[in-house]
């Protein structure tokens, strides 16, 4: 089966994750497509293909003859998609031979594709795009992976290359942080991985942001307003006021590569409380820690000034840099270079604004560096990617596989 055609499928099954659920995985459709995908594995003869009661799936392609004592390389994505956007129901076409202009993706509702407003477009002319109809993402990120991996998976045994054992992991629930939670090193038998869930062709990326999240619940005091005089305590306003202290630059509309942010994604209350929820993100540890840090300090500041256990903070390590782990091991990123220059490739080493499973996982014991799917603008309505950087990511898998 041709890697488009793989994705074409895999996009029908809707796997948006859920992070309200406490189930794993969070949604039923991904466990669907896991059954799926564990179908397909068997067909290519990966005999031990299951899986698991958490929804992980996992199996192997043995080590050719005479190469068996070579490292175990591993290959990762995962099934969720973004609830960013409508991710069920999806009606993704193929533009052949795209013009280098704007692309019709719904007439009905006038919604079009258009290179001013991505320019990433452009260097694809001549080629052949999937997109979406322009009312849901496409969700190769992270279906394009999955294709990508199990294209290679059926061509490895024809292509004569002997390779090592090669484990094949796929994850649910990434999207909402959750991906490698229940993850199996053990079982999984790989020495290192790749997680193939970047975007545009070329990417090999191990450099990604320490996370974090916080939550501030701030406790008011309500009266009339009538009567409130020197003795209402607003939450809500001290909420703005707390967002207030907090650098104004220091926001993600105004960061971009290694700087790093503090982003409130939520807020909602009334006089009487207030919750806000932010994520913390920095490249460097240090810094990393000193923005949390400063949520504390601030916390202590608005406490002192309108009364003990007015405001509490809860912070949460999500995940690390993997750079730090990664670094230990320069053969990894050597082989994935060297594959992606062998196929053409320009590599792209960027800093990851994000994390991947593989952020966790290299702490976890499994260093696990991130490569390309060859996509665009996920996680939105405009989503799309070539076939010939999809089929090119087939091509340095098969030769990570193999060197």
């Amino acid at each position: 089966m041709r890697v488009e055609e793989r994705l074409l499928h895999y996009v029908s099954f809707g796997t948006n994750s859920d992070p309200a659920s406490e189930t794993c995985p969070s949604t039923p459709n991904q466990l669907v497509l896991a059954k799926a995908l564990v179908e397909e594995m068997k067909g290519l003869g990966i005999s031990d293909a299951h899986v698991d009661e958490h929804g992980y799936v996992y199996g192997t392609i043995p080590a050719t003859p005479g190469r068996e004592k070579e490292p175990a390389i591993g290959f990762i994505a995962h099934m969720d998609t973004s609830s960013a956007a409508k991710g069920d129901g999806i009606q993704a076409k193929i533009v052949k031979d795209y013009d280098g202009g704007d692309i019709l993706l719904n007439e009905e509702k006038q919604i079009y594709l258009k290179p001013s407003e991505y320019e990433s477009l452009k260097q694809y002319a001549g080629q052949d795009l999937i997109v979406t109809d322009g009312t849901t993402l496409l969700g190769a990120d992270d279906k394009a992976g999955i294709a990508e991996i199990l294209t290679m998976a059926e061509k490895l045994p024809g292509s004569g290359k002997p390779h090592g054992k090669i484990c094949i992991g796929f994850t649910p629930d990434e999207e909402i942080g959750r991906g490698a939670n229940r993850f199996d090193v053990q079982k999984f038998g790989a020495d290192f991985a790749y997680t193939v869930d970047g975007g545009e062709l070329g990417e090999v990326e191990c450099d990604n942001f320490n996370a974090a999240s916080a939550k501030v619940v701030i406790h008011g005091l309500s009266i009339h307003p009538g009567s409130a005089k020197g003795k209402m305590k607003n939450s809500l306003l001290i909420g703005m006021e707390f967002q207030g202290m907090l650098p104004a630059f220091e926001n993600p509309a105004f960061t971009e590569g290694h700087e790093g942010f503090s982003h409130l994604g939520f807020m909602q209350g009334t006089e009487e409380q207030t919750v806000m929820e932010y994520i913390i993100r920095d490249h460097n540890r240090e810094k990393f820690e000193k923005m949390k840090e400063r949520f504390v300090k601030t916390a202590d500041f608005l406490n002192e000034k309108y009364g003990k256990g007015t405001v509490e903070t809860e912070i949460q390590d999500s995940y690390y840099n993997m750079m730090e782990i990664v670094n230990e091991h320069p053969e990894i990123l050597e082989r994935a270079k060297h594959a992606m220059e062998a196929v053409g490739a320009k590599v792209l080493m960027n800093p990851i604004r994000g994390g991947t499973d593989g952020a966790r996982l290299s702490y976890m014991g499994l260093p696990c560096p991130n490569l390309s799917t060859g996509g665009h603008n996920f996680h939105g309505r405009f989503e799309y990617i070539p076939v010939q950087s999809m089929e090119k990511m087939v091509e340095v898998l098969l030769q990570i596989a193999s060197c």
